[in-house]
Formats: C-alpha cells, sequence, structure tokens
C-alpha cells in the first residue's frame, strides 16, 4: 500500500507527509490561534497549546484536500507527492488529531471552545471541490480561518469573545480577503477553463484589483478607527504604516510579485500587532 508516488519505504512515506506542510500558509493561522492567547493574556499554555494544535491539523486537512482533488481528481497540477492512498491516511491523520484536540479543548475548556473551534476543519475540508468553486467560498475561506483561529485563541483563555477578539478578526478578514483576491487574479484563465468562480473570474481583473486595494484600505482604516477609541493599542499604527507601504508598492507591480510582498507584509504586520499588544501595559507604565 504505497502513499509516496516518487519512492518507496517509510522515509519517502514520510516525507511525502511532510510535504503537505506549507509554512507559508501554515504559520499563519496558528500564529492568529497564539495571537488570540495574547489579546487575552492567556495564562493557561495547555488551552492554547490545543487550539494551536486543532487550527494546524485543520490546515494540513486543506491541503491534502486541495492537492487530492487539484491532482488526482481535477488534473490541474504536474505533480503530487501523494498516492491516492497517501491523500486517504493524511486526511485520516489530520482529521483524528483535530477531533483529539477539540476533545481536549472541549474537556480542558468547554463546549463552547469545541464548538468555535470545530468551523476551522470544516472550511479546510469543504475548501475544494466545494467552496473553491464560488466567489465568496474560495476568496474568504482563509481569511475566515484566520478570523476563527483569533476567536478561538482568545476564548480558550478567558471564556468569552470579547469586543477586542473581534476587532481584530474582522480586520484580520477584510485585509486578508482583498490579499486572496489579488493573489486569484493570477490564474483567472485557468480558473476560468474549470469553472472556477473567484472573484477575478467573475468581475475581470481589473475591477477584482480595485476591490482587492479597497477591502485592504478599508481594513488599515479600521484597525486606525479601533486605536482612536482606545480599543487597540497606539503601536497599531506601526503595523498599519508597514502594511500601508507595503501595499503602495505591491499596487505598481503585477499580480505574482503584488500576492508575495503583501503575504510577507501582512506577516510583518501580524508580528508588529502582537509587539504593540504585548509591550501595551509597559507603555503604559513608561
Amino acid at each position: 500500500m504505497a502513499v509516496a508516488r516518487h519512492g518507496t519505504g517509510v522515509r519517502s512515506g514520510l516525507r511525502a507527509f511532510a510535504s503537505q506542510v506549507h509554512p507559508v500558509f501554515m504559520l499563519p493561522p496558528v500564529a492568529a490561534s497564539l495571537f488570540g492567547g495574547v489579546l487575552a493574556a492567556g495564562t493557561d499554555p495547555l488551552a492554547a497549546a490545543l487550539h494551536a494544535v486543532a487550527i494546524f491539523a485543520a490546515v494540513y486537512t486543506a491541503h491534502v484536500k486541495d492537492g487530492y482533488v487539484d491532482f488526482h481528481l481535477r488534473d490541474e497540477d504536474d505533480d503530487h507527492p501523494l498516492t491516492v492512498t497517501g491523500c486517504l491516511l493524511g486526511l485520516g491523520g489530520a482529521t483524528a488529531l483535530f477531533g483529539a484536540a477539540l476533545l481536549g479543548l472541549a474537556t480542558r475548556v468547554d463546549l463552547v471552545a469545541a464548538g468555535l473551534t470545530l468551523p476551522t476543519w470544516l472550511i479546510a475540508y469543504l475548501h475544494a471541490p466545494q467552496l473553491d468553486m464560488h466567489p465568496i467560498g474560495a476568496t474568504m475561506g482563509y481569511p475566515v480561518g484566520i478570523g476563527l483561529a483569533i476567536l478561538g485563541g482568545y476564548y480558550v483563555q478567558v471564556g468569552v469573545v470579547g469586543s477586542l477578539a473581534l476587532a481584530f478578526a474582522a480586520v484580520f478578514v477584510v485585509v486578508l480577503t482583498g490579499i486572496k483576491v489579488v493573489d486569484d487574479t493570477t490564474d483567472v484563465a485557468y480558473d476560468r477553463s474549470i469553472g472556477k468562480r473567484s472573484v477575478a473570474v467573475a468581475v475581470g481583473p481589473r475591477r477584482a484589483i480595485e476591490l482587492a486595494y479597497g477591502l485592504i484600505a478599508a481594513g488599515l482604516v479600521g484597525c486606525l478607527g479601533f486605536v482612536a477609541i482606545g480599543l487597540f493599542p497606539p503601536g497599531s499604527v506601526v503595523a498599519v504604516a508597514v502594511l500601508a507601504a507595503v501595499a503602495l508598492v505591491a499596487r505598481r507591480g503585477g499580480p505574482e510579485i503584488a500576492t508575495m510582498l503583501l503575504i510577507r507584509g501582512c506577516y510583518v504586520f501580524l508580528a508588529v500587532l502582537v509587539a504593540a499588544v504585548w509591550f501595551e501595559p509597559l507603555g503604559r507604565v513608561l
């Protein structure tokens, strides 16, 4: 029962499963989970770890399912490291890990914590071939997952969904939706050929780009608004300035370069926000 398409044996199988760990897309959801705990000034590392593991398992599920559909069903990709059996085993293992973490959250925290986390796996599993065929599902699955990761990471620490977590989740959903729209403009021709209706396919690349940067701007303006009313720490202004500068540069480049810049800019955006929240008490003392 081979699990790897290239090579045989345990080592080849492990390499094939490990290939589905994509740090560029996996780190932000896990970091968002931990960021939610930082927002809550959490003191329960076990609850934080359980939630982070659940988010990791959900994103791993998405990558394996996406690869399975794109290569084995749609014949979209040129290659894939896992056989059909390997994909099914990967999905089963990731789902089992997610279920174990979910049970841990229900036991350690409560059923609401598990309920807030469960949708992340549902979005991941249904991304392909269900959600990614519709403009909203194709665009907002990942951003909504990030928002849920923030809310869940916050909740497992304090047992409530506070306004601070909701506001941060909203900002990230809007900003990341804009970035995803930019990313989808790189595959318009192919997406149209297989009937995938991304935003860029539905409204055209030019309007999609305008919408994308409008969403990014709206998210950043919202962040500044939350600073103005005292909900976000003042240091959040630095995060806004950094991502705004990156977006201005990205706007002048093509979709591929813009996507690369915006994704990395969003990493910095999150890092600066974490620092702003983490050091806010120190700033008040000084």
